[in-house]
C-alpha cells in the first residue's frame, strides 16, 4: 500500500467548484492556475536574455521563443495532465517512486531551484523600486522581504482571488508592454521574418540556448500539478478528461500571454536598442535608461520599471506556493505558510544583500545569470520524473500519454535538459579559466556538478528497470463492487471537541448520528485563558469554573437521551490537550467544529484543526459553520 499523504495544497485542495451549466462557465472555472504558472515564463530572470536577443540579433530570435513556448506549454499539459489523473503533484509522485535518499536529494535541488527563482524576483523587484522611485538597490531587497503578507492575505481569501490578484499583476504587465509597443512603433514585415527559423552565428547560438534554457523552471511543475487539484470535478472517465481539456484550454491562454510579454521585450530591444545601432545591451538598468531617449518619452521607461515589479511580485508569490508544494510532497511536513514564506525569502535576500554590500551594485546582473544556471543544474530532476509518471499505465490508467506525445516529450526534453548542461558546463570552465584559485572550484563546483549528474542519469534509467509494484494503478473504469460488500464502520468510542460557540449543536448531531446505543462518547473543552496557558489544571478563576459547568450541562443533556457521556476538561494549548485527551480515551472517532479564527490569531497559532488531525491516527470528521 501506498504511503498515506497529505492533499497537495490542502487548504485550498477541491475548493473551486467547477460543476457549472454551460461550456463557458465551466470553462471560467477550469481557469487560473495556468495564470499562476505563467507568471514563472516572465519573471525578472528571463529578461536579460530577451534583451540582449533583442539589441544584439533584432527580430531574428523570435522563433527560438515560439519553439521555446510550445516546449513549455507541452510540460505544463504533462504536469497537469499527473495532478488530475493520479491526484499527486509532482513531489509526492516522486516520492513515492524513488528511494527516501534519492528524494532526500532531489528535494534539497528543488529547495535549492526555488530559492534561486526567489533571488531573481527579489532583484528584478528591487531594480523596478530604484528605477522608478530612485531607492536604493539594497533597501529594494530588504523592502522586498515584506511581501510575505501579500500572499498570507489572498490565500486566506480564497484561491480564486489570489487568481484573480495575479491576473490582474498579469495584465499590467500585458498592458506595459502593449503601451511600449505603441512607442516603439517595430517594424512589422522584418517582425513577422523573425518567425522563420535562421541562426546568424555562434554568439546567436549562446543566446537561443540561455532564451531555451530560462523557459521551463522546474518550480512551475511541481507547481501546476498541484494548482489543478484546487478544483473540484468527478473522478470518473468522462470527468478527467473534461477537466484535461479545459486545463489545456487554461495553459494555451495562460502561456500564450507570457509568449506575448517575452516576445514583447524581444521587439522592444530591437525596435530600439538595435535600430540605434546599441548591440550590448544586456543590462536590465541600462535597457530601462536608454528607453526614453530612444522613445522620446518618458513615459518609456516609466512603463518598463512597472512591468518589471509587477513581474517580480507575481512571480514571487507563486515561487513561494511552489515551495510549499515541494516541502509538503517530500517530507510530508505542513508549516505556516507565512514561516514558509519567511524561510524561502530570507534565503533569497541573504546571499543578495551580502553580495550587493561586499561587492556593490554592479554585480546584479552577475546575480541574476547565477540564478539561471541554478536552475539550468536543477531542470532535468522534474522534467524526466515527470514523463515517467505521465508514462507509466500503473499510475494513469488509460490517461497515460500515447508514443507520439511520449517520443515529442523526451526529444524536448533532451533539448532543455542538454542546452542547460551545455550551460552550466561552460559556465563551469569559464569560472575555473579565470579564478585565480581554481583549485577551490575543482574541490566544490565540479564535485556537485559531477553528483548531480550521475544522480540525474539514476532518475532517467531507473524507472526503466524497475516496475512500481508499489503504485496504486488508475482504474478509472473499475465495475462498481456490489453493496453487500460494504459494512456500517461503527464507532464505539467517539471524542467531541466543544468550544461553547455556535457550532456547538451541528457539532453534537453529528457525532451522534455516527454513533450506536452502545456508543460512549467524550466531551472535550480546553480552557485557553492566559492564566490556564501558565499554571494549566492548577488555575481556580471563573472562567474555569464556568466551563466546567456547561461541559457538565452539555453531558447531562445527552445522559437524559440515554447516552453514555465523559467529559475532560483540558487547559492551555488546545492543539496538545485535544490530542491527550483523545489518545488517553482511546477515542475511534474525532469530531471537532472548524469556523476557525481569522488572520491575527491564525497567522501566529495556525489552525487548531490541521495540527489536531496531523497528530492523530484516527478519522477525524470537521463540522463547518454552514454544513
Amino acid at each position: 500500500m501506498p504511503q498515506e499523504v497529505s492533499k497537495s495544497l490542502e487548504e485550498v485542495h477541491e475548493s473551486v467548484e467547477t460543476n457549472k451549466k454551460g461550456l463557458f462557465r465551466r470553462l471560467f472555472a477550469f481557469m487560473g492556475p495556468a495564470y499562476l504558472v505563467a507568471v514563472g515564463y516572465m519573471d525578472p530572470g528571463n529578461w536579460a536574455t530577451d534583451i540582449a536577443g533583442g539589441s544584439q540579433f533584432g527580430y531574428t530570435l523570435i522563433w527560438v521563443l515560439l519553439m521555446s513556448n510550445l516546449m513549455a506549454l507541452l510540460l505544463q499539459s504533462l504536469s497537469t495532465r499527473l495532478g488530475i489523473v493520479s491526484g499527486r503533484d509532482l513531489a509526492q509522485a516522486s516520492k513515492e517512486t524513488y528511494s527516501r535518499s534519492t528524494n532526500f536529494v532531489l528535494y534539497i535541488l528543488a529547495e535549492v531551484a526555488i530559492a534561486a527563482t526567489d533571488l531573481a524576483e527579489v532583484l528584478g523587484m528591487a531594480i523596478g523600486l530604484q528605477l522608478l522611485f530612485g531607492i536604493p538597490l539594497l533597501w529594494g531587497v530588504l523592502i522586498t522581504f515584506f511581501d510575505t503578507f501579500i500572499l498570507l492575505f489572498f490565500i486566506h481569501r480564497g484561491m480564486r482571488v489570489m487568481e484573480a490578484f495575479i491576473l490582474a499583476l498579469v495584465g499590467i504587465i500585458g498592458l506595459a508592454f502593449f503601451a511600449e509597443m505603441f512607442f516603439a512603433k517595430p517594424d512589422i514585415q522584418q517582425l513577422m521574418t523573425g518567425f522563420i527559423p535562421s541562426m546568424p552565428n555562434q554568439a546567436a547560438l549562446y543566446i537561443s540556448i540561455g532564451i531555451i534554457g530560462a523557459t521551463v523552471m522546474p518550480h512551475n511543475l511541481y507547481l501546476h500539478s498541484s494548482l489543478v487539484q484546487s478544483r473540484k470535478f468527478g473522478k470518473g472517465w468522462d470527468e478527467v478528461r473534461s477537466a484535461l481539456r479545459f486545463n489545456f484550454v487554461d495553459s494555451t491562454i495562460a502561456l500564450n500571454l507570457a509568449f506575448f510579454v517575452n516576445a514583447a521585450i524581444l521587439v522592444l530591444a530591437a525596435a530600439t536598442f538595435y535600430r540605434a545601432g546599441m548591440y550590448n545591451v544586456s543590462e536590465i538598468q541600462d535597457a530601462h535608461r536608454f528607453l526614453e531617449p530612444l522613445l522620446g518619452s518618458r513615459w518609456a521607461s516609466i512603463f518598463f520599471a512597472i512591468a518589471l515589479i509587477a513581474a517580480g511580485q507575481s512571480s514571487t508569490i507563486t515561487g513561494t506556493l511552489a515551495g510549499q508544494v515541494v516541502m509538503e510532497g517530500y517530507l510530508n511536513l505542513r508549516i505556516q505558510p507565512w514561516i514558509r514564506r519567511l524561510i524561502t525569502r530570507t534565503l533569497a535576500i541573504g546571499p543578495a544583500v551580502i553580495i550587493i554590500v561586499v561587492f556593490g551594485e554592479g554585480v546584479t546582473g552577475k546575480l541574476l545569470i547565477f540564478s539561471q544556471v541554478v536552475l539550468s543544474l536543477q531542470l532535468g530532476f522534474a522534467i524526466i520524473p515527470l514523463i515517467h509518471f505521465v508514462s507509466d499505465r500503473r499510475r494513469m490508467g488509460k490517461f497515460a500519454i500515447g508514443r507520439v506525445v511520449k517520443i515529442l516529450s523526451w526529444i524536448t526534453a533532451l533539448v532543455i535538459v542538454g542546452l542547460n548542461a551545455k550551460l552550466v558546463l561552460e559556465e563551469i570552465i569559464t569560472r575555473i579559466v579565470q579564478s585565480p584559485s581554481p583549485w577551490i572550484l575543482w574541490v566544490t563546483i565540479v564535485p556537485i556538478a559531477l553528483g548531480a549528474a550521475v544522480l540525474l542519469l539514476y532518475v532517467t534509467f531507473a524507472p526503466f528497470v524497475k516496475t512500481f509494484l508499489e503504485e496504486p494503478r488508475s482504474e478509472l473504469h473499475a465495475e462498481a463492487g456490489s453493496l453487500d460488500l460494504f459494512t456500517r464502520k461503527s464507532f464505539e468510542r467517539i471524542a467531541v471537541a466543544i468550544d461553547f460557540s455556535d457550532i456547538d449543536i451541528q457539532t453534537l448531531r453529528y457525532a451522534i448520528s455516527m454513533g450506536t446505543p452502545k456508543t460512549t462518547y467524550q466531551l472535550i473543552h480546553v480552557v485557553e485563558s492566559a492564566g490556564a496557558l501558565l499554571l494549566g489544571d492548577e488555575i481556580r478563576d471563573k472562567e474555569t469554573g464556568d466551563d466546567a459547568s456547561r461541559l457538565e450541562r452539555y453531558a447531562l443533556e445527552m445522559r437524559e437521551k440515554g447516552l453514555a457521556v465523559e467529559t475532560y476538561l483540558g487547559f492551555g494549548n488546545p492543539k496538545i490537550s485535544i490530542p491527550k485527551a483523545v489518545e488517553s480515551f482511546q477515542a475511534e472517532l474525532l469530531v471537532l467544529g472548524a469556523h476557525g479564527h481569522r488572520m491575527i490569531k491564525d497567522l501566529i497559532f495556525g489552525t487548531t484543526v490541521d495540527s489536531v488531525r496531523h497528530k492523530l491516527k484516527i478519522p477525524v470528521f470537521i463540522v463547518r459553520e454552514d454544513s
